[in-house]
């Protein structure tokens, strides 16, 4: 299994591309791949949806960027559409890049293009396939992390391996943060890797199967804090939902995204966990199962986010000593 090459010599032919892929994260290798050589014919993305209060329909970011630069869109309902297979073959792409699409590409479209599609993956492979690789992988307790661009297949993330690159998960990386990261290096390790194929090489590696884990899609409630784990259970918690959508706790009757913070390994707060204890400039620290966590940004429901420290002053004739749950 070979680690990303530097770029050493002619591009190669020019490519006819499609790209696949949906959110911000997804545009920011639509963006590199527009500043290259190779031609995009079309951009495949998810259908528009409402979001927010108002339901308004959304553009995804591909979309919008994919629409300013003159690109043609595909948004089909399900790839496996028989119209929208009909016009990527009428593109006859040479390849097809995929980022954070959102759907399973069936085999009939994996075969349109001819050299196959690849695709960039937030994690080593095989650890951590699914849609979910970069905050579980900080959930996880991961030391490090990275991405991989491998070979789509019909079933997910189990392609063959093109090539990697490792990233570094320190013990203050926070969910945003590492995505900002793996957004900026999947970018460029998919433009080495369209210049290689352009070039003519395509080496792969088969995946390990047997050491194979499992990244599936993040669910509301795990943004839940339980005060009875670990303060490094919490700490990896808080960072994972940081900045977006943020680990939650209840103050009372009402939820408190805990946005940052520390594990304090050695200190103790009197009470069951949960319970609030020592106030400082920094913030307050929480009572854990094994420790405890100094919290120092914290957001109200309904209001913007805040110091910790200026949170717990805002609370004069709230119990100094209640507890936080969940």
């Amino acid at each position: 299994m070979a680690r990303s090459p530097q770029s050493d010599g002619a591009d190669g032919e020019r490519l006819r591309l499609v790209f696949f892929g949906t959110p911000p994260y997804a545009a920011v290798s639509l963006a590199a791949l527009l500043s290259g050589p190779h031609e995009i014919v079309a951009a495949v993305t998810r259908p528009d949806k409402p979001s927010g209060r108002g339901k308004r329909m959304q553009t995804c970011a591909v979309k919008a960027m994919a629409l300013e630069r003159g690109i043609e869109v595909l948004d089909p309902s399900s790839p496996k559409d028989p119209a929208f297979a009909e016009r990527l073959a009428e593109l006859a792409p040479d390849l097809g890049v995929c980022v954070a699409y959102g759907r399973i590409i069936p085999m009939n479209v994996l075969e349109l293009p001819r050299l196959g599609i690849i695709n960039a993956h937030g994690s080593l492979l095989p650890r951590l396939r699914g849609a979910a690789p970069i905050e579980r992988a900080i959930l996880e307790g991961e030391k490090e992390t990275g991405v991989t661009i491998m070979y789509t297949d019909e079933i997910m993330d189990t392609g063959d391996i093109f090539f990697f690159e490792k990233v570094e998960i320190t013990a203050d990386t926070t969910g945003g943060e590492l995505r900002e990261r793996m957004a900026e290096l999947s970018a460029g390790m998919l433009v080495e890797a369209v210049k290689r194929l352009a070039r003519g090489q395509a080496e792969r590696t088969p995946q390990d199967d047997s050491l194979a884990t499992n990244a599936p899609p993040l669910a509301k409630e795990e943004a839940a804090i339980d005060w009875a784990a670990s303060s490094e259970d919490v700490d990896r918690r808080v960072r994972a939902f940081a900045p977006k959508p943020g680990a939650f706790t209840f103050d009372g009757d009402r939820r408190l995204k805990i946005l940052a913070g520390r594990p304090l390994a050695d200190a103790q707060v009197a009470g069951e966990p949960g319970c609030i204890g020592e106030t400082t400039g920094e913030g307050f620290t929480v009572a854990c199962s094994r420790g405890a966590f100094l919290v120092t940004a914290v957001q109200p429901e309904g209001r913007k986010a805040m110091d910790a420290d200026a949170y717990m002053r805002g609370c004069r004739d709230a119990d100094p000593h209640r507890r936080l749950h969940g």
